[in-house]
């Protein structure tokens, strides 16, 4: 649902509850707050209508089409209430009022039927330009693709702040979407001005015109592009006004391909959810890396200067610059492996291109890329016949809105590149190597869906007045982004549940964990198996099921360990052992078990194997350590907490163990400067003498602590009060 003006709230409500007649005395209350003699002669129309109704069922009497017709009234308060939600939206956002009044305004007939003679028009004319002398057709083509340029924005403007849709108009629409005589790029950007228009009010009209579209049409762009804005305009609040919107779904989910591209378009959503994190991977690990082994150019602040090679290298290090091409070819490749993963490796780098004047209209953000765009055809002709732009735009795995900023981008940086590189971008010699895609996969409907999302990405994130559209990539505190539509009830007992889960996986790899929660809370109970017990953490169920499972009995291990249940917790790791055998972590687990039952026997010959089999794992060193303590070999437990603390691996508990190894040995100084090394690492001091109980059993009496104590207390405040004196300003 788009935003909803809150003293229209209790009128919505009272509609998605079906409630018609509670909802015209909500709509009446709000007429008398805020008068509008068109929306009042509308709903005194509604109003008798439903009265007639009333009365009719009070007398008694059977009317087989009551239902139909109360649902016909339901829907009707509707439209009336959402035409005035739009209204009111328009009227207080400047950006969407002015969009409205400019459309409106220009005097230019906008019923759709001159609409479709316009469009089919442009196509005839530039069908025409063959016939066109040479020397005429540039200018003529030119003038042809501002003009509809013009009035494609005028028209993507009008249909973005249209009203609700008559049946009829959804009627014309659609033909006009799925035309062949139409073409294909007009199609595209209309059809991602009725998503933006359905997206910030529900419209069941433009809703049901884009399933059809999607349904309909064989331009694999325009059905992808229809597939997206049908699933973000669905809405689940209006299922008791429009039972309809289910039903289309379920029509549509009865194909195995729908269900399959659905499941691949929530993926997608994911992954560009990530743009950010992407970007920062990019900007902050692979740049740098590239930057710092590509020797052949610098940047400068006069440009891209070429580097000639360093003759002592050769001599002094020979293998440097092949080590060099190793890492960049790695690098590359990282970031190859991520775009075809699915990553947006390229938002950060065209983020701050989205300023130029281009992208101040809307329509901008989301029309396909054309070379003749009249908006870009200054910068076209300074690059013409260069081999490597070409490539780009032909073959570079860029969204169209990106194509637009690298087109603009590179005319303002091109001259101050260096001449042999110039000169290599223009014949075709430089190229982008193995990120360009080829011909082939560009057509597919995952690269075609893929491209668009990120299209989508930067304009709710970039535009200036962005605040004006609901972004479906927003996660506002509490409330899921819109494009995590699998959760939709729309979806529940429909073929689509078998694909969820694999879209948990996908969200749970992804770290999106209160929506793959949410989606595991859809699951039927036919699906709730071991795997769904463990995405939700119910290992008793995931144990009923499958009593052998690995990763419930670890779980379980742990749960019993953390609450000192060390016999019944070696018990798990024992059963662990037994499907695992020689498991590191698990043997490793049950040694610490049996130190906490004080069977230091059998711990040490435990940790004596792993040990030996494992030397150069510290983990092991620091449980063999803390054993050898307790057991009261501490000659040998202190010869291993020296090799942990020799280096600044050491952590802040190797030091406190040490500390109790030392004082156990009578070493009093040895163990208050390992002490204060443990605070000093962020130790916590309660946590340092809270053992009494292992350290009284071992003669340490509690006077001894308490000098300890107060001994380590005041060597810590000392060393305190010192940092403070060396960082105090002069």
């Amino acid at each position: 649902m788009g935003a909803i003006d809150t003293s229209l709230k209790r009128i919505y409500d009272q509609l998605c509850a079906g409630n018609v007649g509670l909802a015209i005395m909500e709509m009446d209350t709000y007429l008398m707050a805020w008068p509008n003699p068109q929306s009042r002669e509308k709903l005194e129309t509604l109003k008798n209508e439903y009265d007639l109704m009333a009365d009719y069922w009070m007398q008694g009497a059977t009317d087989p089409d009551r239902d139909a017709q109360y649902q016909k009234l339901l829907q009707r308060l509707y439209v009336l209430m959402a035409n005035i939600a739009i209204h009111r939206h328009m009227s207080a956002t400047s950006f969407l009022q002015q969009l409205h009044h400019n459309a409106r305004q220009t005097g230019r007939p906008m019923n759709l039927e001159a609409i479709r003679q316009e469009m089919e028009g442009f196509v005839s004319d530039v069908a025409m330009l063959e016939l066109e002398p040479e020397h005429t057709r540039k200018e003529k083509s030119k003038a042809l693709y501002k003009t509809h340029q013009q009035q494609m924005n005028q028209l993507f403007n009008f249909m973005l702040t249209s009203n609700i849709w008559p049946d009829s108009t959804g009627q014309m629409m659609e033909e006009l979407l799925v035309s062949p005589t139409i073409d294909g790029n007009d199609q595209q950007l209309l059809v991602s001005a009725v998503m933006l228009s359905l997206m910030n009010r529900f419209d069941i009209v433009k809703f049901r015109t884009l399933v059809n579209v999607y349904r309909r049409t064989t331009d694999e762009h325009v059905k992808q592009r229809a597939l997206v804005g049908w699933v973000l305009g669905l809405d689940d609040t209006v299922h008791s006004i429009y039972p309809e919107q289910r039903a289309l779904v379920e029509e549509l989910l009865k194909s195995k391909r729908v269900c399959a591209e659905l499941t691949e378009l929530q993926i997608q959503m994911i992954y560009t959810m990530d743009a950010e994190k992407d970007t920062n991977t990019v900007q902050e690990e692979i740049i740098p890396d590239i930057m710092k082994n590509n020797t052949n150019f610098r940047v400068t602040k006069n440009g891209i200067e070429e580097v000639e090679d360093d003759p002592l290298e050769d001599v002094l290090n020979p293998d440097a610059s092949e080590q060099r091409m190793e890492k960049l070819e790695q690098s590359m490749q990282r970031m190859i492996d991520m775009q075809r993963q699915g990553s947006d490796i390229f938002y950060g780098g065209f983020s701050q291109t989205k300023r130029f004047p281009f992208f101040y209209d809307v329509s901008n953000w989301l029309v396909p890329f054309y070379i003749q765009h009249p908006d870009i055809a200054q910068f076209v002709e300074s690059f013409e016949d260069n081999r490597f732009m070409e490539s780009i735009m032909n073959k570079g795995p860029f969204c169209n809105s990106d194509k637009y900023s690298f087109v603009i981008a590179f005319q303002q940086v091109f001259s101050q590149f260096p001449d042999s590189l110039r000169q290599a971008m223009k014949s075709g010699e430089a190229s982008m190597g193995d990120i360009v895609s080829d011909s082939d996969e560009q057509q597919t409907p995952a690269f075609i869906r893929r491209n668009y999302l990120m299209d989508l990405y930067r304009f709710f994130q970039l535009f200036p007045n962005r605040q004006a559209f609901i972004n479906p990539f927003s996660q506002k505190a509490g409330q899921l982004a819109m494009c995590f539509f699998f959760i939709s009830r729309v979806f529940s007992n429909t073929p689509i549940e078998e694909k969820k889960p694999e879209v948990v996986r996908v969200m749970k790899k992804h770290q999106f964990t209160a929506a793959a929660d949410d989606l595991l809370k859809s699951f039927p109970e036919s699906m709730r198996d071991v795997e769904y017990y463990l995405w939700v953490g119910d290992y008793v169920s995931a144990l009923k099921l499958d009593p052998d499972n690995e990763r419930a009995l670890s779980f379980r291990a742990r749960s019993l360990f953390a609450y000192d249940f060390y016999e019944q917790a070696n018990d798990e790791y024992d059963h662990l052992l037994l499907l695992h055998p020689g498991k590191v972590s698990y043997m490793l687990n049950k040694a610490i078990c049996l130190v906490n039952m004080e069977e230091y026997e059998d711990a040490l010959k435990l940790l004596y194997q792993l040990n030996f089999e494992h030397e150069e794992d510290v983990n092991i060193q620091r449980v063999l350590a803390w054993a050898l303590t307790c057991d009261g070999k501490l000659e040998q437990a202190d010869k291993l907490y020296q090799q942990l603390t020799s280096d600044n691996s050491a952590t802040s508990e190797d030091y406190l163990n040490k500390g109790y190894c030392q004082w156990l040995l009578g070493r009093i100084k040895e163990a208050d400067t390992c002490f204060d090394q443990y605070f000093t690492l962020g130790g916590d001091f309660y946590e340092a003498f809270n053992n009494n109980d292992w350290l009284r059993q071992r003669g340490i009496s509690d006077t001894d602590i308490r000098l300890m104590q107060a001994m380590v207390m005041q060597h810590d405040s000392a060393r305190r009060a010192q940092e403070r004196s060396d960082n105090r300003p002069f």
